[in-house]
């Protein structure tokens, strides 16, 4: 595939998933949604537990939430960071926090740790958002490449991405550059 047609194939994935997404997260009833993804499947408990540092993130919208799987590594003793993007130009960080650290708004709808008062991390383990995924652990995110420059920069740290069973798609289109997943977790399974 070329490159435009992958970048056109790409963009219609991306609105498709994303209203899938935005669907199926409003048809699910709140007890549902606060249960999703708060207790680490047993594979993923033994990732966490060897961690030292997880990244992860705050959910935006309709993504799949990761909090319960931070609390949990946080409560075994990993340190926990959050991303950081000050520019596209720029490679994400991921800057300390714990629960109840200030966070402050930043760029595509972020909220994200204070640089002048948090310290940089090095992850052992990426939790991260996507758009959609494949079984070949395939992982479409917003299109502006800061994760897999971040795993580019950290390339022994597990690579977990955290979505909702209804952002599978039989296959995302790749790009030489796009780094893949160590596994996915879902709400109904842990897909390696």
């Amino acid at each position: 595939m070329t490159g435009e047609a992958n970048d056109d194939g790409k963009q219609a994935m991306r609105a498709r998933i994303r209203a899938a997404r935005r669907d199926f997260v409003a048809a699910l009833d709140p007890a549902g949604r606060a249960l999703a993804l708060r207790m680490p499947p047993s594979p993923l408990q033994a990732l966490l537990a060897h961690a030292t540092v997880v990244a992860g993130y705050l959910a935006i919208g309709s993504e799949a939430s990761p909090a319960g799987l931070l609390d949990w590594a946080a409560a075994r003793g990993a340190r926990i960071a959050l991303p950081f993007v000050s520019r596209p130009a720029v490679p994400m960080r991921f800057l300390a926090w714990a629960a109840g650290d200030s966070l402050r708004p930043g760029p595509l709808g972020l909220m994200q740790p204070d640089p002048d008062t948090a310290e940089e991390l090095a992850p052992d383990l990426i939790l991260a958002p996507l758009i959609a995924f494949d079984r070949g652990l395939r992982r479409l995110g917003q299109g502006a490449g800061f994760y897999d420059r971040a795993f580019a920069r950290y390339p022994d740290a597990q690579r977990i991405g955290v979505a909702w069973s209804v952002q599978e798609v039989p296959l995302v289109p790749d790009d030489p550059w796009d780094v893949p997943l160590h596994a996915v977790v879902t709400e109904k399974e842990w897909i390696t």
